[in-house]
C-alpha cells in the first residue's frame, strides 16, 4: 500500500507520533515493572514471602464486598477438600 514518492499528511504525522507515544509508554511500563521486582526481592532479603505480598496486593485492590465473597468461596472449598482455614 505505500507508494513511492508518497508525501507525508498530517496523518501520517500524527500517526508517528501516536505510535511513538506507545513506545515511550511502553520502555516506561517496562522500567515500572523492574522496579516493582526489586522492592518484591528486597522485602524477600528482609524475611517477607513474595508470593504472599502478590496476593494481599491483588485483594486490596478489590472492593471489600467481593473480597469476602472470594475468601468465602475460598474457606467453602477448602472445607470441601478437608483442608484447615
Amino acid at each position: 500500500m505505500t507508494n513511492a514518492g508518497h508525501n507525508f499528511t498530517a496523518a501520517d504525522d500524527r500517526l508517528r507520533l501516536l505510535i511513538e507515544r506507545v513506545e515511550r509508554l511502553e520502555e516506561e511500563k517496562k522500567g515500572i515493572g523492574d522496579d516493582i521486582k526489586d522492592v518484591y526481592a528486597e522485602a524477600k532479603a528482609v524475611g517477607y514471602d513474595p508470593k504472599i505480598m502478590r496476593q494481599i496486593v491483588r485483594f486490596r485492590k478489590l472492593k471489600p464486598d467481593d473480597r469476602r465473597e472470594m475468601q468465602a468461596l475460598l474457606d467453602t472449598y477448602m472445607s470441601a477438600l478437608g483442608m484447615e482455614a
